[in-house]
């Protein structure tokens, strides 16, 4: 059992887990998937003031935070012990396109050359973390929500600005991907 959960699942057994969630969550507690509202509430039960964006009652959304601390717990579990020994494969293709970017290091999911505290205070690590990290916090806020949020759960449910934001979600990424990301590889 322990040697099954280490591997790889497939991905319509693992999607399918995840988008059970989803009714579950709505038929359980009549609650909705979504992760970016816990800092709203985390925000709101932590910080005292006068902030009218963190003036309700988050004491209703507790549930939430139990959820993204499970997640946070799970995820701390299975990498200290259900973690796969074996190294990440990708394509050769991916290795020698990486290599022309000075990343030789693909034994990981986070690459030493770009994810590393010495990367941290160098331009690519400004851009990559402090810039980034506002963009994302930016457009999750613009949105609406997160790309689990709106994914997962606004299309399951038929939500129209759901639909706009996940197209939006994945155009960005794309033109990410494929004209930004190869000129901050370089940097």
């Amino acid at each position: 059992m322990i040697e099954t959960l280490k591997q790889p699942w497939t991905w319509y057994v693992a999607g399918a887990l995840i988008g059970l969630t989803v009714p579950y969550l709505l038929l359980v507690g009549n609650k909705t998937f979504g992760i970016s509202s816990s800092l709203r509430h985390l925000c709101a039960a932590c910080i005292p003031g006068n902030v009218k964006f963190f003036k309700y009652d988050w004491k209703k959304e507790s549930w939430n935070l139990f959820f993204v601390g499970g997640i946070a717990i799970g995820a701390f579990l299975a990498a200290n012990f259900l973690s796969n020994p074996d190294p990440i494969v990708l394509a050769e293709s991916t290795q020698q396109y990486l290599a022309t970017k000075g990343i030789t290091d693909t034994s990981s999911l986070l690459p030493a050359q770009i994810f590393s505290w010495d990367q941290l205070f160098t331009v690519r690590g400004l851009i990559f973390f402090v810039i980034g990290g506002f963009m994302v916090g930016f457009g999750t806020r613009y949105a609406g929500g997160c790309t689990s949020g709106h994914a997962i759960m606004g299309l399951s449910s038929l939500q129209w600005p759901s639909l706009v934001a996940t197209m939006s979600f994945m155009i960005g990424g794309m033109l990410m991907t494929w004209f930004i990301l190869p000129h901050l590889l370089t940097l």
